[in-house]
């Protein structure tokens, strides 16, 4: 589960570097967190910009 890529939840393709995403995820209940990546991985859904686009038209 740790090496996994991130795929879009729609279309499952991989979530490249340095590209847009939408995460979709609950405000964390706790004050602060520091490993921001590792958060998004283990509670978001991530949507890739072409799918927000499609979705949102």
């Amino acid at each position: 589960m740790f090496f996994e890529k991130p795929t879009c939840m729609i279309c499952d393709k991989e979530i490249e570097e340095d590209k847009m995403v939408f995460v979709q995820l609950r405000y964390p209940k706790s004050r602060g967190f520091t490993e921001i990546k590792a958060y998004l991985k283990s509670e978001g859904k991530f949507i890739c910009e072409n799918c927000f686009n499609q979705k949102s038209n």
